[in-house]
């Protein structure tokens, strides 16, 4: 049985969202996600410092995704632990730490196809100067089914749960069930009001296989995502707020998914609306949310769906 394990959130201001990292206090110390490029002094260290603990002693930076706000700070953190520490990610994700460019692609291949923003690459380029704090090559890739040993009796599974991202993983600590989980768990969406995943099948399988085979006692987000009544959860969830936020989650998708289908098959009409060509999806929804607001995930989920359903199709915004 793994012995007693303290989990500390870390959390960075940032915006409109709160960036949450974990400190896990193991022999062998790892952090989980990294916040952006001035998390790990501003906030990381001042926080350790506050439980007795020093930034230069982590031995772990556990990356549960490759977005921005969860990667930006990982170069920084490892600097600080004087580059002792494994930098782990999904294999799939990591192009987005190895480069700056691999955001813009992104943004090029998904919601920028929507968002009427001449300057939109540009934005999202600045973006990723400012708040990623170097590019680097992981010390571990993972696929998921691996086992990492944090010292003494402490292991930590690693659980491929794509669809957020391709490369989304849950972090288990064996004998607890103890997740995290990134953002890979959106329930009715963040700031935004609105989940974001990229493949909405891969999203709606990993939410299954961490209730049916994961069953967390304890679940921690990347955010304080929201329930349907728009209150929102903090992000350390115990065992019945895990599977409220997890059946939550299913629920949503299948809201969307209803929708994004009936938008679809009806065929993409361009519009003067600023959610086209999937207003009907935002009426249907009841949805009034800012669909321009990075990581706007209103776009980036609808053309998810298009993507699954119509992997043939064209689509061309109007925007020059």
């Amino acid at each position: 049985m793994t012995r007693d394990v303290t989990v500390h959130p870390l959390v960075s201001p940032w915006g409109r969202f709160g960036l949450y990292s974990f400190f896990i206090d193991a022999p062998e110390p790892a952090i989980v996600d990294t916040g952006i490029a001035t998390s790990p002094a501003q906030g990381m260290a001042p926080a350790l410092e506050a439980i007795g603990r020093r930034i230069e002693d982590v031995r772990w930076i556990l990356l549960t995704h490759g977005h921005i706000d969860h990667i930006g700070g990982a170069h920084a953190l490892w600097e600080l632990t004087g580059r002792r520490a494994q930098v782990v990610i999904h294999e799939a994700d990591a192009p987005m730490l190895r480069s700056r460019r691999a955001h813009v692609d992104e943004y090029r291949a998904g919601r920028g196809r929507y968002l009427r923003d001449p300057e939109g690459e540009a934005k999202v380029a600045a973006a990723t100067d400012a708040v990623i704090s170097g590019e680097m090559e992981p010390t571990l890739l993972v696929k998921g089914g691996e086992t990492l040993s944090l010292g003494g009796d402490v292991t930590v599974s690693v659980h491929a749960i794509p669809g957020h991202t391709p490369g989304s993983v849950a972090y288990v600590v064996d004998g607890r069930r103890s997740v995290f989980v990134g953002d890979a768990v959106q329930v009715h969406g963040a700031a935004n009001g609105f989940p974001g995943y990229t493949d909405p099948a891969a999203y709606r399988a990993g939410l299954e296989h961490l209730r049916d085979e994961v069953r967390p006692r304890n679940l921690y987000l990347g955010h304080p995502y929201r329930r349907d009544d728009g209150t929102p959860y903090g992000v350390e969830l115990d065992e019945t707020q895990a599977r409220e936020a997890i059946t939550q989650s299913l629920a949503a998708e299948d809201r969307v998914a209803e929708a994004a289908c009936r938008c679809l098959e009806a065929g993409l009409r361009e519009s003067d609306s600023p959610y086209s060509p999937f207003a009907p999806v935002a009426e249907a929804l009841g949805y009034s949310g800012d669909p321009a607001l990075e990581p706007s995930p209103f776009f980036t989920s609808l053309h998810g769906y298009r993507a699954q359903h119509h992997p043939t199709a064209q689509y061309r915004s109007t925007t020059p």
